[in-house]
């Protein structure tokens, strides 16, 4: 007999809810509690943007650039907001090969539902880290993806590396 592959994450997914109604799952972090970002796996916040870990990664350490306010096109973001959200996912490539070792990087946004955005409504920026060999059977084949590190743990471990841009994911009182 085979050892079986838990992947509990994927339990809260296919039960999340999954209604356009519902509340955006991006905004309000900027007046969230310390105990809020911590839960909403924020690692770091600045006054324009904030970086989190994506509850559903596709690589570990995937994290998501996210301006506070709240824009579908990129032609709805303030020039301030563009370049702010911008200067985030530069900073945030630097950080995360330093924090992860990645040794390359991919970086992309989904702009609309029928590019792939699972929150059209809020854009946001993924910086996902890769390494030599991480693509292997099992996402293929057993359409699972292998995390070696618990979100909480890898949230941790980033915060770190982040916390000089405000006091990472402590919340807006830090400061720069």
């Amino acid at each position: 007999m085979t050892n079986p592959l838990w992947a509990p994450w994927r339990m809260e997914y296919i039960l999340g809810p999954k209604s356009h109604d519902q509340a955006c799952i991006f905004c309000g972090i900027a007046e969230a509690t310390p105990e809020e970002r911590r839960e909403r796996l924020v690692v770091a916040s600045t006054p324009r943007v904030f970086v989190m870990l994506n509850r559903f990664p596709f690589a570990p350490g995937h994290l998501l650039i996210v301006p506070h306010a709240h824009a579908g096109p990129l032609e709805d973001l303030t020039r301030e907001d563009h370049d702010a959200l911008f200067l985030m996912v530069r900073e945030s490539c630097v950080r995360l090969k330093r924090a992860l070792r990645a040794e390359g990087l991919n970086v992309g946004l989904n702009l609309g539902a029928v590019a792939g955005a699972g929150v059209a409504a809020h854009l946001h920026v993924h910086v996902v880290p890769r390494w030599s060999g991480d693509t292997n059977f099992m996402p293929v084949i057993a359409d699972t993806r292998v995390m070696p590190q618990a979100l909480s743990a890898t949230q941790a471990h980033l915060e770190k590396f982040f916390a000089d841009l405000d006091g990472g994911a402590r919340g807006p009182e830090a400061g720069p």
